[in-house]
């Protein structure tokens, strides 16, 4: 098993990707990052900040929990 790395984790990316459609929605207005057919509403380039902050949570403790795997898999063989 290969030691993980967080660049590793997609939460990361989505992360990320979401937060920069939510800079281009500040720099370009809503109207930038509104899907088509959308009931048009303030603050959206908020609402993609709050789902990269919940996505950026959802790595950590994904990251987390496979590095605790990880090393529980690499202890059990060490000790065999």
């Amino acid at each position: 098993m290969s030691k993980p790395a967080w660049y590793k984790n997609t939460y990361f990316w989505i992360a990320l990707i979401l937060f920069i459609v939510g800079i281009a929605g500040l720099i370009g207005g809503d109207h930038a990052i509104r899907d088509p057919g959308q009931r048009k509403e303030g603050g959206l380039a908020f609402i993609y900040f709050g789902a990269a902050a919940v996505m950026l949570v959802n790595g950590y403790i994904s990251h987390g929990q496979t590095v605790q795997l990880y090393n529980e898999t690499e202890g059990e063989t060490e000790s065999k």
